[in-house]
């Protein structure tokens, strides 16, 4: 082969490499709301019914009970969003049924809440596994949050419901 034949076949290489590189950004949004794939929400409701699949028609496997639980959206039809809580269970929700507010989820028993983004900070409280938290920014490592009346900082690393790259304000 000659090196024009060369030329044009790394061509074809590179643009057939690019062309799935679109498509592999472009299947990390949702297809009906153009927001990213998978993202954290929280629970509207207390209650929401969690379905096998994106309809009334299909069977409740179970319910969540948990106002502002945070849980992850995997995916879109519709009205219907699949999602996945903290275990990984999933299944589908109705939209009406849930809020584009952050919550976390406090993974370890006594969690410190501490003044400032410093582990030597005053200790605000100490949170028990399973309390859930409204973000109100999050940076590399630690997150600002609510609960109870109460404002601190948290370490990222042992919250649910923020990726750990993840920065917002």
């Amino acid at each position: 082969m000659n090196s024009t034949g060369q030329v044009r076949l790394a061509s074809i290489a590179l643009a057939m490499t690019l062309a799935l590189a679109g498509s592999a950004i472009a299947l990390d949004r949702g297809p009906v709301t153009n927001l990213p794939l998978p993202r954290f929400v929280s629970l509207k409701a207390t209650e929401a019914n969690v379905r096998r699949g994106p309809s009334l028609t299909h069977r409740i496997d179970w319910v969540f009970t948990r106002r502002g639980m945070p849980i992850e959206i995997i995916g879109e039809f519709g009205h219907w969003r699949r999602v996945r809580d903290r275990d990984g269970m999933g299944g589908w929700v109705h939209y009406a049924l849930l809020s584009g507010a952050r919550t976390g989820l406090v993974e370890a028993d006594l969690a410190p809440l501490y003044s400032r983004t410093d582990t030597g900070s005053s200790v605000l409280a100490r949170l028990e596994a399973g309390v859930i938290v409204a973000f109100d920014e999050c940076a590399l490592e630690w997150c600002r949050v609510r609960v109870e009346g109460l404002k601190g900082w948290m370490v990222k690393q042992g919250l649910w419901g923020v990726r750990p790259d993840e920065v917002f304000d």
